[in-house]
């Protein structure tokens, strides 16, 4: 399939971004095109499996659900501005969770997911540390976890009241993350994930 020719200086709308055909798989920060990395690694892909699987076993028969990339979170500016043509932020988060399942349709998540889970490579750090996570706290996704893969840490941001991320804590190898989300009824043992 041909790549298409376009213009990343460009604003460009998710009804421009549904009509890219190709195998390219990029992401808009407000209307603005950002390549993404060609694959992740295998490292990557057993870490988001192994973070997966955590969720899959505690979510099972419950109302909240768990997505991987690729899957688009559309992100508007107001609950009024949900047309295609009016969307200029669509990201493709690693994994991330929705409990109000009224956000879900068939191309994804239209608002904020209540959490998101990145994993920085050497192609997205910057994007995740910083573009994503100013992304994320202005639409008001509660909690975020940035991991990287090579120090073995994982960085938790809760958004508090006034609707700016905090700092949780920062978890090692060897720690048990509680989602803050579920109250900590789900403990993420790092060991598994970075086995």
């Amino acid at each position: 399939m041909e790549t298409l020719n376009l213009d990343v200086n460009k604003r460009y709308t998710y009804a421009d971004y549904l009509t890219w055909l190709d195998d390219v798989r990029r992401e808009l920060f407000d209307g603005f095109i950002k390549l993404m990395t060609p694959a992740p690694s295998s490292t990557h892909q057993i870490i988001a499996n192994n973070i997966n699987g955590f969720f899959w076993n505690y979510l099972r028969k419950k109302q909240c659900r768990l997505f991987q990339a690729p899957s688009d979170v559309r992100f508007p500016k107001t609950k009024n501005n949900v047309d295609d043509k009016q969307l200029y932020t669509v990201l493709q988060p690693d994994l991330y969770v929705v409990c109000d399942l009224s956000k879900i349709d068939k191309r994804g998540c239209l608002g904020a997911p209540d959490l998101i889970i990145e994993i920085v490579s050497a192609g997205n750090s910057k994007r995740d540390i910083k573009d994503k996570f100013k992304i994320y706290e202005e639409y008001g996704v509660r909690e975020y976890w940035i991991v990287f893969p090579n120090d073995e840490l994982v960085y938790v941001y809760l958004l508090d009241e006034t609707g700016k991320y905090k700092e949780k804590d920062i978890y090692e190898r060897d720690d048990k993350i509680p989602v803050n989300i579920f109250n900590g009824d789900l403990e993420i043992d790092l060991t598994e994930v970075f086995e």
